[in-house]
This record gives structure tokens, sequence and C-alpha cells, in this order.
């Protein structure tokens, strides 16, 4: 079983290119994860390099930015390449098959910098929806 499920925030902008040939979106971003901490212990975190394809690729560029919250699921990927030292590297990747943004909002035009300003607010009604969905209404009884 080959499977990935993490939580974290994103360090940078999502890059988005297209294959050739196909032209199909492929976004790639990296979130950062901590580790559970033991008593006495240093916080460690893990920054596990994502790739999104399709539709879905060019969903993360549009709506997400460096410091959001999203949500991951996918599988793991190995591979190497040669570098420019003629050493080769391996890399571990995670496909994400799919991607939920736990976090919500404008992507910031001209700075990749992100505000948290009243996004943990509820019912402030400063964080929007893409188009095609409703907001979420905060005030559910349960």
């Amino acid at each position: 079983m080959n499977s990935v499920v993490l939580i974290g925030r994103l360090t940078r902008d999502p890059e988005l290119r297209y294959t050739s040939g196909t032209q199909m979106a492929v976004a790639t971003f990296t979130v950062a994860i901590d580790r559970p901490v033991r008593a006495g212990g240093e916080k460690q975190t893990d920054f596990p390099r994502v790739t999104v394809f399709g539709k879905q690729a060019e969903n993360c560029e549009k709506f997400l930015a460096k410091g959001r919250l999203v949500g991951v699921q996918g599988r793991l990927q190995t591979g190497s390449y040669t570098n420019k030292d003629g050493a080769t590297v391996y890399t571990t990747d995670v496909v994400a098959d799919r991607v939920e943004f736990l976090e919500w909002g404008d992507k910031p035009q001209g700075s990749s910098s992100f505000s948290t300003s009243g996004s943990t607010s509820q019912g402030s009604g400063a964080e929007s929806a893409p188009a095609g969905f409703s907001a979420i209404d905060e005030d559910i009884p349960f």
C-alpha cells in the first residue's frame, strides 16, 4: 500500500508549468509539517515536495499562496537524476491525488506573502470562496 495524507503550510507559492505534447498542467509546492515533539525534545519539521496534475494543479496555482494551510492525499514516488557534478541525486516526492484548501481567501497580488489577519475569525465574512462554490455558514449548531 502506498498512501500518504499530510496537513501543512506552503513554504512558497505553487509553481505551475505545462508538459510538452499533451499540455497537461503540473504544479509543484513544498509544505512544512511539524513532527510531534517528545517531552524535552527539540521541534523538528519536514518539508516534502508535492506534485499535482491537471485542473487540480491549475486550481492550486490560482488559490494557494505561501503560508496557507493545505491537506494533501496521494502517494510517494521516488526518482533520481544526475546533477551538474555528475553525482546521482535521489528524490522522494508526494504525487497528490487530492488537495484540500484548508484556508480560503484571495491570493495576494504582487506579493508572495500571506497575511492571516482576520482569516481565523468565524463569521467575519473576510474570506471568499472560489467561483462555483458557496461560503459555509459558520453558525452551524454542531
